[in-house]
Parts: structure tokens; C-alpha cells; sequence
């Protein structure tokens, strides 16, 4: 596995690099052939509210997906050690979740097949569009607005809402777009209360 250091307004001293390093075995235990670990370091320095502080970006590249997590703290040590931990634990929870799969009489089950059971053996519940009322404002840039809009272009990948909400988990948000590998539509699965989720499609 490849490590890269990515540094932003600071230095990267040969002791983080070691540290770095050393904790690196723990991803090739528990990552299904992890091909990179990339660490991006950035340090902010808010003067005026809480002083400096170190922002810390893990991202593991496998095959087919990729596992992310970060975390902030007062210097890159501390910040790199939370984000490590949510980074090993979405790492276990994922090869855990597959040790069971792989144990025998798991059967893939289509988007169909867990709608027709109002998704009880995913956890999944259709958004009721019956709730669904007002618009999201989009603000042009002409108003001088504070708020910011980002847009994202990401290549179209098929699926099914299990493995949509894997790559979800893995990647530590909140929700995840994704095309229905059985109806060809898009489709966003995200996060509910406690450990059950939502999927949205358009028609």
C-alpha cells in the first residue's frame, strides 16, 4: 500500500511521517487490498475565535471503493489519531459486514425485492413525498450572498441500495447517489434515525 502526505500551511516533520507509518499496518489488516492511504493535512488559523487548529483528511483507495474519514484538533498528532479511529472502525465495520455475506446462505436481494417488503430486511424506508413540501432556494452568485454552492460531477455507477449504503458508510456521509442497478434510475440513499435509512429515486 502507497502512503502520501499531503501538507497545507505547515510542515511535515519526519517524526509525523514515522507515526504515520507505524499506524499504517492496522489499514492493511482490515482494508480488502487497500492500493493507497492518502493523509491531508491542513492547518487553520482562526486569530480572532479559537487560535490554531489542525485538520487531518484520511482517504483509503481499494478496488471498487474508497473509505474516508476526518477529524480537527489542536495539532496534527491528536487530529490524525480521531481521524484514524473513525477510519479503522468503518474499515472493520465494512469487512465484518462481508465476513458474514461470505459465510454462506446470503442471497443479494433487488430493489424491488426490498420495496415489496417496505425494505424490513435493509432497514430502508421510501421517503413519503406526501411530506415533501417547499423548494430549496439555488442563489446566484449576483446577489452577494454568504451562501455557497459547490457542484460535484461523479461518473454514474449501477447498484443496489445494500451496497449503495456501504459505500455511504464508508465514506462517512450522510447520504449517497447512486444509479438503481435494477430500474436504471437515480437513486439517493441516506441516513435516518439510529441505524435505519432512506432511499429517494426519481421516476
Amino acid at each position: 500500500m502507497e502512503i502520501r502526505i499531503n501538507a497545507k500551511n505547515l510542515t511535515v516533520s519526519d517524526r509525523f511521517r514515522d507515526y504515520v507509518q507505524e499506524k499504517s499496518g492496522k489499514v492493511e489488516q482490515l482494508a480488502h487490498r487497500p492500493q493507497e492511504l492518502n493523509i491531508k493535512v491542513t492547518r487553520h488559523d482562526h486569530q480572532k475565535n479559537s487560535g490554531q487548529e489542525d485538520q487531518v483528511e484520511l482517504t483509503v483507495y481499494e478496488p471498487g471503493h474508497v473509505v474516508r474519514a476526518e477529524a480537527r484538533a489542536a495539532d496534527k498528532f491528536a487530529a490524525f489519531d480521531i481521524a484514524f479511529g473513525k477510519l479503522v472502525e468503518r474499515l472493520r465495520r465494512y469487512a465484518d459486514k462481508h465476513k458474514i455475506h461470505r459465510g454462506g446462505g446470503h442471497k443479494h436481494v433487488s430493489t424491488s425485492e426490498l420495496a415489496a417488503s417496505d425494505f424490513a430486511k435493509l432497514d430502508i424506508t421510501p421517503i413519503d413525498h406526501d411530506k415533501l413540501t417547499g423548494e430549496i432556494p439555488v442563489v446566484s452568485e449576483e446577489t452577494n450572498s454568504p451562501i455557497v454552492i459547490r457542484a460535484k460531477e461523479f461518473e454514474s455507477i449501477s447498484m443496489r441500495a445494500e451496497d449503495a449504503v456501504d459505500h455511504m458508510e464508508l465514506i462517512g456521509h450522510d447520504f449517497y447517489l447512486f444509479q438503481d442497478a435494477e430500474s436504471g434510475k437515480p437513486s439517493v440513499v441516506y441516513r435516518r434515525k439510529g441505524y435505519s435509512y432512506g432511499v429517494i429515486s426519481l421516476k
